[in-house]
């Protein structure tokens, strides 16, 4: 199991998901350009000293990301889209052990492009006036639910 961010704008989002991988023990993916300067001082703001924990890759593009992952299948499997603009709840997904959850832009999500070359895309169901949920919040909701049913939570 493994997260992957498309150009995150936040970095604030960035630093909890590496710290939600650290603790998890999910690797993240993280797709460039980000909205903002990644390095040490404003990952370490955002992630605390987990950011040494995490275990995550940078990717210079999105066709970098699709390279790596082609060349590396044994951990990168099917590319599932958290969107709004997708029919199935996640909670009626079966997850697999090597599924990659993709999270768009906090600004944008992920142009059509991507949503063209994903294997599934999977919707949080929510209140009808609402817009979106934070993209952290989203990632944890999701992650927890694939951890859950192929039963890869770290042992207590």
């Amino acid at each position: 199991m493994r997260i992957a961010l498309f150009q995150p704008d936040i970095p604030q989002n960035t630093g909890t998901l590496l710290r939600l991988g650290a603790c998890l023990g999910v690797p993240l993916d993280i797709i460039e350009p980000c909205g903002f300067i990644f390095n040490e001082k404003s990952m370490r703001r955002a992630g605390m000293d987990y950011i040494e924990k995490a275990d995550y890759k940078r990717h210079n593009s999105w066709e970098d990301f699709l390279s790596y992952r082609a060349e590396n299948k044994e951990k990168y499997g099917r590319l599932v889209l958290l969107t709004t603009k997708a029919d199935m709840p996640y909670t009626e997904f079966e997850f697999k052990e090597n599924d990659i959850i993709l999270m768009g832009r906090e600004s944008a999500g992920v142009p059509e492009s991507v949503h063209k070359t994903v294997d599934a895309r999977l919707i949080i169901p929510m209140n009808e006036n609402a817009r979106s949920i934070n993209v952290a919040v989203s990632a944890v909701m999701v992650i927890g639910e694939a951890l859950r049913q192929t039963k890869m939570f770290p042992k207590l």
